[in-house]
């Protein structure tokens, strides 16, 4: 498991998948993914069937936060297709309990990720895609260091508009300098 301050990353289990269901069927979770239809449990057994054979590196993990004398799962994170000869790989995040929404444990997240990539996956570049009209998390990347590359212009179709995705990374020498603040 990695631990931060407030928070825990552990593997995703198959006893997850009932709550990851529930989360990837809300519509306010799913605002800023590219999940357009409704998911089925069949679908995720599937999705989790798949992911277990992908490098460990590449498994999600479940974000946990400390309750009483438990642990409460609130959302997933992972690397995506890491590359390694280039020694890059897509970030993803979800919280997708909204009870835990605005609280900062997100940007914790985020910075464990950062932190496990660079110094335990050897990293150079983590990067990630993000919605233009998702402040939030725009706001949680900037505070931990990631920096805009671009913008791809209408490259999201979403409830009968088109949406603008930023396209942001982190370099390894960045986290060198920054990862201690």
């Amino acid at each position: 498991m990695i631990y931060g301050k407030r928070i825990r990353l552990r593997a995703a289990e198959r006893e997850d998948l009932p709550k990851f269901v529930e989360w990837m069927n809300d519509p306010e979770v799913t605002a800023g993914l590219l999940m357009r239809l409704p998911l089925s449990m069949a679908d995720e057994q599937r999705w989790f069937d798949g992911m277990a054979q992908r490098p460990p590196a590449e498994r999600v993990l479940v974000i946990e936060i400390r309750e009483g004398d438990s642990w409460r799962m609130i959302g997933t994170t992972g690397f995506h297709e890491i590359n390694n000869v280039d020694r890059e790989s897509e970030f993803g995040i979800s919280i997708g309990d909204k009870s835990a929404w605005n609280q900062g444990y997100g940007t914790e997240a985020t910075r464990l990720m950062l932190q496990h990539g660079f110094e335990t996956l050897n990293l150079n570049r983590i990067f990630l895609h993000v919605h233009a009209d998702n402040p939030r998390a725009i706001r949680a990347y900037e505070k931990v260091g990631y920096v805009h590359e671009g913008c791809m212009r209408q490259a999201v179709y979403k409830n009968g508009k088109y949406f603008d995705v930023h396209m942001m990374s982190v370099l390894r020498s960045e986290w060198d300098q920054i990862k201690d603040k």
